[in-house]
């Protein structure tokens, strides 16, 4: 489990420098090194909660919250993430939906990366009830899968130029951690046994370290644009690889 703990340390350095948890990237690494089934979303939920919670700490304290534009985004995903994340869903089934997810995301951050460090001054008032549904699809597809969403919602509200980056980047961190927590409550739910999490405590550690790595090199040394566009090149990897393994 060496090789899989240095590939959750890489991924949590490069997901928490752009704000995100890594939750999509660590599902697939625990696909792909068999781990039981039954256990990696709650796994991947837990790791997203960890390296996502410095950032918004960070955020937060650096005055980049905008709860105006966050809300009604939170207001559809909560529940929704705690009803995907309580049902039960086929292992085929799962790894299907989980390569349309990380190609749909990957696809989206790449076509939105340069947008990380755009300094534009016009955006657009979202209607409150666009944001609930997409927010509410976002927690349903975060709780079914085991991810936080965050990776799905900045590049939307990039796209959609629905605020300053450093509030998009601050709402999707956000986003992350408490939709993480509950699709992580909703997944409890399931018959899913907690000593068996407990023997993968290493990727937890692992993953609170790379965290704190990554949010640094967020604040302090690379541009935010550089990272955003790596870890759109890291998820369409990671689901190329998913696919290969599915259909060939």
């Amino acid at each position: 489990m060496i090789i899989l703990s240095i590939l959750f340390f890489v991924t949590a350095i490069l997901y928490a420098s752009v704000g995100f948890g890594g939750g999509s990237t660590y599902l697939a690494l625990m696909l792909i090194w068999d781990i039981p089934y039954y256990i990696f979303p709650v796994i991947a939920l837990i790791c997203n909660i960890f390296v996502v919670s410095g950032n918004s700490f960070n955020y937060i304290k650096a005055g980049n919250l905008n709860l105006k534009l966050l809300l009604p985004y939170l207001i559809g995903s909560i529940p929704l993430a705690f009803i995907g994340g309580s049902l039960q869903i086929d292992k085929n089934l799962f790894e299907i939906f989980l390569f349309i997810v990380l190609a749909i995301a990957g696809t989206l951050l790449l076509i939105n990366f340069k947008s990380y460090d755009d300094n534009e001054s016009s955006y657009r008032d979202i209607p409150i009830l666009i944001s609930i549904l997409i927010g509410g699809i976002l927690g349903f597809v975060s709780g079914v899968v085991g991810i936080g969403g965050g990776i799905f919602l900045s590049p939307i509200l990039f796209l959609i130029k629905a605020a300053k980056p450093k509030h998009i980047v601050t709402a999707a961190s956000l986003f992350i951690f408490i939709n993480s927590i509950s699709g992580v409550i909703g997944q409890l739910t399931k018959n899913i046994v907690l000593s068996d999490i407990s023997n993968y405590w290493y990727l937890f550690l692992v993953v609170i370290i790379g965290g704190h790595i990554g949010n640094y090199l967020n604040l302090k040394i690379f541009p935010t644009r550089l990272l955003a566009l790596i870890t759109s090149v890291l998820v369409l990897f990671v689901a190329i690889r998913i696919g290969i393994k599915l259909f060939l």
